[in-house]
């Protein structure tokens, strides 16, 4: 028996800011496209507690946002396909050998990057987290450590700052690498410290909770809990296209070294990874895909 293909002009793989917005650009032109998320949509947005650099809004939180991009989406009648995708072929142009796409744009962002230490991952969720926003709460007046130097360790500080006793920031050089505003903001706080030039190196785990974390200086820090803000890694394992570091090339119109497969986002290399940018991929990739077929 023969598997009803189902075709589209148009498959966008994620629903982040970036695919969602090619999505609403291509859906404007007249293109209907597909979308194909295992998650939310929203993407990195849902772990985000508070933006304040994307223009229009002073303050929004990336749940909100997120919702708002999935309404639009929602009321031009974009189907996202709650889907995990098991097989690709960018040749034949088949996902799940039920999709058929004649374009593809790949949007699938970045997973949080681990330190990479024993037993961190029989600790996530345990006592180590990647998101704040997610699991803040759990550590109402306790103690805990952010790690990262970034505006996303910068970010995830303040927040937990509110909920938590005590806030350590754990930096590996000898100051942050975020936007000054928010580095002026943690030093504000009288709950937030700061220890630069420092590595984590193990967790220390007593009857099955995480009680402390040792540094490469061997001092201990007690904490009841660990916060990992030190960037992402692209989820580009299942598309075969070329890669620098898990991160997909493109050139300037956003287009793989496979014809009619475009990236963007967070999943591609670039200099700057920002909300705004994701948006601006989605709109030049996906513009250039409703030149070729006016």
């Amino acid at each position: 028996e023969e598997e009803v293909m189902e075709k589209y002009k148009v498959v966008i793989v994620g629903a982040g800011i970036a695919g969602m917005s090619a999505a609403i650009n291509l859906k404007r032109a007249g293109i209907t496209p597909l979308i194909i998320e295992n998650n939310a949509p929203g993407g990195t947005l849902n772990y985000i507690s508070n933006i304040e650099n994307y223009p229009g809004f002073e303050s929004i939180s990336g749940p909100d946002l997120a919702m708002n991009i999935y309404n639009q989406v929602n009321n031009l009648d974009i189907k996202i396909k709650s889907a995990n995708i098991s097989d690709i072929d960018l040749d034949k142009k088949i996902i799940n050998n039920d999709i058929e796409f004649e374009y593809l744009i790949i949007a699938t962002g970045r997973k949080s990057r681990l330190l990479g230490l024993e037993n961190e991952k029989e600790l996530l969720g345990r006592g180590i987290s990647t998101c704040a926003l997610c699991d803040g709460m759990f550590y109402k007046d306790k103690d805990v450590i952010v790690v990262g130097g970034g505006n996303s360790a910068l970010t995830e500080s303040l927040y937990l700052s509110n909920i938590c006793k005590k806030v350590t920031i754990i930096i590996r050089r000898d100051n942050f690498t975020g936007d000054k505003y928010l580095i002026d903001r943690v030093s504000n706080k009288k709950n937030i410290k700061v220890i630069n030039n420092s590595n984590i190196i193990s967790y220390n785990v007593k009857n099955n909770i995480l009680v402390s974390v040792t540094l490469d200086n061997k001092k201990r820090v007690k904490t009841n809990g660990v916060f990992l803000a030190i960037g992402g890694i692209p989820n580009s394992k299942l598309f075969n296209v070329e890669k620098e570091n898990d991160y997909i090339l493109v050139n300037n119109k956003y287009e793989t070294n496979i014809p009619y497969v475009y990236a963007i986002g967070d999943v591609i290399k670039k200099d700057y990874y920002q909300l705004t940018t994701a948006a601006s991929d989605a709109v030049i990739a996906s513009n250039n895909i409703i030149r070729i077929n006016k």
